[in-house]
């Protein structure tokens, strides 16, 4: 950013010329956002096509709406209920106003960090507007839950959407209506809207015509360079992923390898970040053998690339290589999310082809049973899936912004809009953080696999019933007899604990389920030495609730990696010396992290 920004010798102090400079400095390059957003769709690069949710946000709405409309004593009580809130509000706002000390009408929960600024209950007008806000909020959420007679599915989406308006129109979100915000406008003259103008010109830009809001400084933070960093070599690449070998730590290492499936959908490297937070590293320095396979960014070429294809060059290919390199038939492996969905349909297959690889599996935060799937079962039904895959077939690909930008809407005040206000209104930029990154490095998807795994999972729910056809084979996870560590986080809003808890009974063997503090990344990636959040464990996971799990589980403080650990070397103790990266039949192509994980979208 390299714009000149007026300023005054006391930035505290309010100066009308300095304010009007930047004002207009801001309307600049609010220009330039505009001619960057404008730039690709006169060129034909870019087509803006109505957004396909936009019809399922009017289906869902119209819905709500016709329960409340089509009776008129259920529309009179609706615009009482919101009239009663409001004229309590102004009673209470008058009375205050008058020196009367007043319980406000509505709190913000102690969680929402939008109004955590002093000055929104201080200042009497803020106070007001964000009670306002919220009585709003609450209605309106009131509003869709009490319709009777909606389908289940239907009102999901109806919430869900209703939370995205109700989180875009915060007051929080706009200059004006922001104390914070004004303060600073008013206190820097003007200053940080020049800054956000250009950040969200530069934002603009960087999408090619879409915003692509930045979660974090890229400046300071490369893949191989201080984020996957623990030392290795890529043994073995095909066209959809490259298989890492790390080297050893330790004088002698466990017998059976260990073999992790990470999502498709991301990066593996979440699972390497800093060292301090490498969950890769830790395992080689508890004296494991470590293999991680490193999925390709997809292009068009990759469009056809299937589910199974995804099993037979993924974790199969993996198997046989490390096989050769290591001599071991049987590995141990873990998934994480859609990873440990494709592990475990994996492990079915092997099961039904009576081949004996595998000697333990370890799911993080990974489905198996799509029931109680949770919000992003919003986005799934036949009729979107059908939009989405139309698309996916022009493009070959889903692009991985999309994706991301949907994990995102779960959160949208936490990941889009805090950064919004921080960004663009405080024209602050966002500091260096190594998760933030890898979060905002999104992957493609092939638009044959994408589908499938949509259909068959989240819409069908084929892999826990049974019904799951992969390369012309019917898949029984109960034919799974491997043990399983069933790992679930209980904030998880992509694969809920509830959901995870549930999925443990369809497999054949001895199932652990853990319940880990925090969320789906958080959860996971929580070194030992972080000292931070606990674990629950309890045998019972039959025909139990997660509430019911919960009272009969026993509170273990800080990670759960030692308990992994020791799990798996009740598996399987033996050890031999440690073996070096590669060999003769396989030697190293490049040092990790490799080429496929550099590849950004």
């Amino acid at each position: 950013m390299t714009d000149v920004i007026a300023e005054t010798k006391d930035t505290k102090k309010f100066d009308p010329e300095a304010f009007a400079m930047n004002i207009a400095k801001a309307m600049e390059n609010s220009g330039r956002a505009l001619a960057a957003y404008l730039k690709p769709r006169e060129s034909g690069e870019l087509k803006d096509n109505p957004p396909s949710e936009i019809a399922e946000v009017i289906k869902a709405f119209t819905a709500i709406a016709e329960y409340w409309l089509t009776d008129n004593a259920r529309s009179s009580d609706l615009q009482t209920r919101i009239a009663k809130d409001y004229l309590d509000l102004w009673g209470s706002s008058v009375r205050r106003l008058a020196g009367e000390e007043v319980r406000p009408a509505i709190e913000p929960s102690p969680r929402d960090k939008r109004f955590k600024d002093p000055e929104w209950k201080s200042n009497q007008f803020f106070d007001f507007l964000m009670q306002l806000y919220l009585l709003t909020t609450r209605w309106a959420q009131d509003l869709v839950h009490d319709a009777e007679g909606v389908d289940p599915h239907t009102r999901k989406k109806a919430e869900f959407y209703m939370q995205q308006i109700t989180n875009a129109i915060a007051p929080s979100n706009f200059v004006l209506t922001n104390p914070e915000v004004l303060r600073e406008t008013l206190s820097s003259n003007g200053q940080n809207l020049v800054r956000g103008m250009t950040m969200l010109a530069e934002d603009i830009e960087a999408g090619h015509g879409t915003l692509r809001i930045r979660q974090s400084d890229p400046s300071y933070l490369a893949v191989g360079v201080n984020m996957a960093t623990t030392p290795g070599k890529v043994i073995f690449q095909n066209e959809l992923m490259q298989l890492i070998q790390y080297e050893p730590a330790t004088e002698n290492v466990l017998r059976t390898p260990l073999l992790i499936v990470p999502p498709w959908i991301n990066k593996f490297y979440i699972l390497d970040l800093r060292p301090e937070k490498s969950f890769i590293k830790w395992c080689v320095d508890q004296g494991i053998t470590v293999f991680v396979i490193s999925w390709v960014n997809p292009d068009r070429e990759l469009g056809k690339k299937t589910f199974a294809d995804y099993m037979k060059q993924g974790p199969l290919a993996a198997m046989d290589v490390i096989e050769k390199v290591t001599g071991e038939m049987k590995v141990h492996t873990a998934g994480y999310c859609v990873g440990g969905t494709l592990l475990a349909t994996t492990l079915a297959w092997l099961a039904e082809k009576r081949r004996v690889r595998v000697t333990s599996a370890t799911f993080f935060a990974a489905q198996v049973d799509f029931t109680h799937a949770g919000d992003l079962l919003v986005f799934v039904d036949e009729a979107q899936i059908s939009a989405l895959e139309r698309e996916m077939q022009e493009a070959g690909v889903l692009e991985g912004s999309k994706m991301a930008m949907a994990f995102n809407m779960l959160r949208s005040n936490d990941l889009i809009w805090s950064y919004v206000v921080s960004n663009y209104l405080k024209g602050q930029p966002p500091s260096f953080f190594d998760l933030l990154h890898w979060n905002s490095d999104a992957t493609r998807m092939p638009a044959a696999n994408h589908s499938y795994y949509l259909r068959n999972c989240y819409l069908e729910n084929r892999l826990s019933t049974g019904s799951m056809v992969i390369d012309d084979t019917l898949l029984d996870l109960s034919k799974v007899k491997v043990p399983v560590y069933n790992l679930a986080t209980r904030e998880d809003h992509i694969a809920p604990a509830e959901s995870v808890l549930y999925g443990s009974q369809f497999f054949g063997g001895p199932v652990k389920y853990v319940l880990s503090g925090s969320g789906h990344i958080a959860g996971v990636i929580n070194p030992p030495s972080g000292g931070k959040y606990q674990f629950w464990t309890n045998d019972n996971i039959k025909d139990v609730t997660l509430a019911d799990w919960i009272k009969g589980a026993q509170e273990h403080k800080g990670s759960w990696w030692p308990d992994w650990r020791a799990w798996l070397q009740s598996i399987d103790a033996e050890q031999v010396p440690a073996r070096a990266v590669g060999s003769e039949t396989m030697p190293p192509i490049e040092d990790a992290p490799g080429n496929y994980v550099r590849v950004r979208a």
